[in-house]
């Protein structure tokens, strides 16, 4: 349709874990830079709390984006670059990688042809651009694309699916190029208001930082609603995250910050028992550890994959602040099992030990998921909101 008030881009909505992006080839965007971060606002429908004149889903989980192109590198298949779109601010982050979204990366792939397939399964690597760090996704395959159906269940996604296993072994450093990037396992933090706080900075995937969630006065009942509700326990979290992100470069003065992205927020506490956001009653021999996340001033409404990633690497390692909340014996040696808003969250891990710490690294350091293609056809983008012509990179 050859339309002069709207620009036409073909683009692809996923699932991938419990999150959900748009999926764009990078050849079918702008360059990196204003013109696309436009373009890509203005797709979601922010800044608006409804993005209701877009495709955004009102929840930061659900107004991502992927892009995608080919790898001229030898060591990946893809290069994938994660955009993360703030839902009432006309922010756009890239700071980081999403590991739910990684999960749809491979499946995207698969489908558009960009991967060849040979057999039942393929392993696809994955390059992600804002961590500069391979991921690895192993993909089950049918007729030249990726399965949908199988008997994988995750919770926050009804049903079942294909699995599709991730591997984040690599990814050890993902922004700051080390585990501990305050170089302590654990410290203790005093707050503005005087309170002191026992934390864990750690980098696997994304940079996180593991809060003690005593310390915050939590008792383990929290959902989202209920800690996006208390002002002051709000408030501290961010204080928390934005001391912690001077530790990792990211800003020099920890009181020029608002409503910090990374390093995200994970509040922990040993495994306890509470009622999940629907409705079902997780009790404390479900779990080895309980967690909330806590990016870009919201809850999350489960637990995001790289911040799994960062439990299962600091729980590795003692003195840190999961492996001091982690129960005695895991219920499943290898494994940990972190209790969130929508249920429980099982992640690989296996570590390979050092004389020092920090110098710990995995052999296996994963999860599973499952994704799917949910839309596929021709994105509008009203023309009123260019300044000046865009011009779109040739097929």
């Amino acid at each position: 349709m050859d339309d002069a008030d709207m620009i036409e881009i073909p683009a692809v909505l996923m699932r991938g874990g419990t999150s959900k992006a748009l999926f764009f080839h990078e050849k079918d965007l702008p360059p990196a830079g204003p013109d696309r971060d436009r373009m890509l606002l203005r797709a979601m429908g922010s800044p608006d709390l409804m993005q209701i004149d877009g495709l955004g889903g009102s929840r930061l989980v659900t107004s991502k984006i992927a892009i995608i192109r080919p790898s001229d590198r030898p060591d990946a298949d893809v290069i994938y670059t994660f955009a993360q779109v703030d839902t009432d601010r006309a922010v756009i982050g890239y700071e980081g990688n999403c590991g739910n979204i990684s999960s749809a990366v491979a499946p995207f792939a698969i489908d558009e042809g960009l991967v060849a397939t040979d057999g039942p399964e393929v392993t696809v690597r994955i390059w992600n651009a804002n961590t500069d760090k391979i991921l690895r996704s192993r993909v089950q395959v049918k007729g030249g694309r990726a399965r949908v159906l199988g008997d994988c269940a995750i919770p926050g996604v009804p049903g079942t699916g294909a699995e599709i296993m991730m591997d984040y072994a690599d990814t050890v450093g993902a922004a700051t190029g080390r585990l501990f990037p305050s170089g302590a396992v654990a410290e203790t933090i005093t707050l503005s208001d005087g309170t002191g706080v026992r934390v864990t900075l750690c980098d696997v995937g994304n940079a996180g930082v593991f809060i003690r969630a005593e310390d915050l006065g939590m008792d383990g009942s929290e959902l989202p609603d209920r800690i996006m509700a208390d002002p002051v326990l709000t408030r501290r979290i961010a204080e928390v995250q934005a001391r912690m992100g001077v530790a990792c470069g990211y800003w020099t003065d920890w009181r020029s910050v608002d409503r910090p992205g990374l390093p995200q927020a994970l509040l922990v506490m040993p495994p306890t028992g509470f009622r999940t956001s629907d409705g079902r009653n997780l009790t404390a021999d479900e779990t080895d550890v309980w967690g909330r996340m806590f990016f870009l001033g919201k809850c999350h409404d489960s637990m995001s994959g790289t911040g799994s990633m960062c439990f299962a690497a600091a729980s590795a390692v003692p003195g840190t602040v999961v492996a001091d909340a982690m129960r005695e014996t895991r219920l499943t040696p290898g494994r940990v099992v972190i209790g969130h808003p929508l249920g429980a969250m099982s992640v690989e891990v296996e570590p390979i030990t050092a004389g020092d710490p920090a110098e710990t690294r995995y052999a296996r350091l994963g999860f599973a998921r499952t994704a799917r293609r949910l839309m596929a056809g021709t994105l509008y983008i009203p023309r009123d909101d260019w300044p000046r012509p865009v011009t779109l990179a040739a097929d």
